[in-house]
């Protein structure tokens, strides 16, 4: 019975590697921002994003420095969005209003970078190093 034992030990100890490579890559760290909507309200557009923290650490406090072009192409506004807290492994949903700014006149907004990333107390690169950005509109969510 021991060499059994033995045998079927070896034998999962030599599938074990290969099991862990079958594994999906798709288990990497992830901030996904995601432009969902764009609705005029009371002469502002508010954009709304959805963003989930796939990071595996929960983060404090996100700001984001955001450009928004015309639909020219010219800088209509620069502004920081304070996305605050991402808990680990959530989705959270964030507005922003643009004052009197017609929704139809966004062209594109770029995220131009992290002001603030705090994990821990600790500025932190996880929320440049790990943003992916994508857009459900017509307006590009550029990064």
């Amino acid at each position: 019975m021991s060499f059994r034992r033995l045998a079927l030990g070896v034998l999962l100890s030599i599938s074990a590697p290969a099991m862990s490579l079958a594994q999906p890559a798709d288990t990497e760290s992830r901030l996904s921002l995601e432009l969902n909507t764009l609705q005029d309200v009371e002469g502002a557009c508010r954009l709304t994003f959805v963003v989930g923290n796939d990071t595996g650490m929960q983060i404090d406090k996100a700001v984001f420095e955001t450009v928004i072009f015309d639909t020219a192409g010219a800088v209509a506004s620069l502004s920081l969005f304070n996305f605050r807290d991402l808990p680990a492994a959530r989705t959270r949903v964030r507005q922003f209003e643009l004052p009197e700014t017609a929704c139809d006149t966004v062209g594109r907004a770029l995220i131009n970078g992290a002001s603030s990333c705090l994990v821990d107390g600790d500025e932190n690169a996880v929320c440049e190093d790990a943003l992916t950005l994508s857009s459900r509109v017509a307006v590009e969510l550029l990064g």
